[in-house]
């Protein structure tokens, strides 16, 4: 068995940006196999699962020791995404595409990619809203807020995202951690990067198991992955413990969505184009919405206070 170092130092840097934004695996790693180091799709699939169950605890575990997890909403989303991403592994070998299965993974991988992209745009905007701050994501405090758990909607979460990840391995982190911002606002963004880590633990070893099962797993290459990959999830969960990611969920952005359409066979000129789109609009928006943000904290800070002392 060959450790291949290129893959090593891809590892790291996947898995520095997993263990800080909680999204980017499948994501970043599915895409890089595929195009940099020209492995076939469902190779690269069912490695890149294998490798997401060793690298995530790196992760999970700084978040249980600053005990920014959820754990009852671990639970529900478990119930619903273990056998899903068990059903989603043995899918993808069943259906019908015969010769031309690598190119459709490609384009299934594709779409859910464009998702984990609008995902990341979708956080943005409800982080810098929602917390008022301008770079999209305020300070990571271990706090453990009560939250009333929506049962039966966490475990369709759960599902919908297991089986996504067990067909591309791309979609867990990207779905469940823009969904749970919408479900449960009174959560910090640490608190769910840190939920999502520890559910997709047994989620990835369901999905794990049926790669072994049913896909096409490569000891050698998982193995040079993992090697670069649990220390940089262990260095990036560190930081997002204690700061916040905004910047480079911007970046992950573009980089999903240009990974996204080559995949479903957009042009190379129509792929720069848009990626050039993205950073030039998606900058002036940033600022248009951090300058309206920051003029709004202005006038709450000028405005006279109701209950204060009242002048003679």
């Amino acid at each position: 068995m060959d450790i291949d170092i290129a893959l090593v130092v891809g590892g790291l840097l996947v898995g520095f940006v997993v263990g800080l934004t909680g999204m980017g695996g499948g994501a970043l790693m599915t895409p890089m196999l595929i195009f940099v180091f020209k492995i076939d799709p469902l190779v690269a699939v069912s490695s890149d699962v294998v490798a997401s169950l060793f690298m995530k605890p790196a992760g999970a575990i700084v978040h249980l020791r600053r005990k920014t997890v959820n754990l009852q909403l671990v639970l529900w989303l478990c119930i619903g995404s273990v056998p899903a991403a068990f059903c989603g592994a043995l899918l993808i070998q069943k259906l019908p595409f015969g010769d031309s299965l690598d190119d459709a993974l490609k384009i299934v991988i594709g779409c859910a990619l464009l998702l984990a992209a609008a995902g990341l745009v979708v956080r943005a905007v409800l982080q810098m809203t929602r917390g008022r701050t301008p770079t999209g994501e305020g300070p990571a405090v271990p706090t453990a807020p009560d939250v009333v758990v929506r049962r039966a909607a966490t475990v369709i979460l759960g599902a919908v995202a297991g089986l996504l990840v067990g067909m591309t391995s791309v979609g867990a982190g990207s779905i469940i951690i823009v969904i749970l911002l919408l479900m449960y606002p009174a959560l910090k963004a640490s608190q769910v990067v840190g939920t999502d880590l520890v559910q997709a633990i047994p989620l990835v070893a369901a999905a794990s198991v049926g790669h072994l099962l049913y896909g096409d797993f490569s000891l050698g290459l998982t193995v040079s992955l993992l090697i670069g990959a649990i220390p940089g999830a262990w260095a990036g969960a560190q930081v997002s413990s204690r700061a916040p990611g905004g910047i480079i969920r911007r970046a992950l952005a573009i980089l999903l969505l240009a990974s996204g359409l080559k995949l479903i066979g957009a042009p190379t000129w129509f792929v720069f184009a848009a990626a050039l789109a993205a950073l030039v609009l998606g900058n002036v928006i940033w600022f248009y919405v951090r300058r309206s943000l920051a003029a709004a904290a202005a006038d709450k800070t000028s405005a006279p206070d109701p209950n204060g002392p009242s002048t003679p």
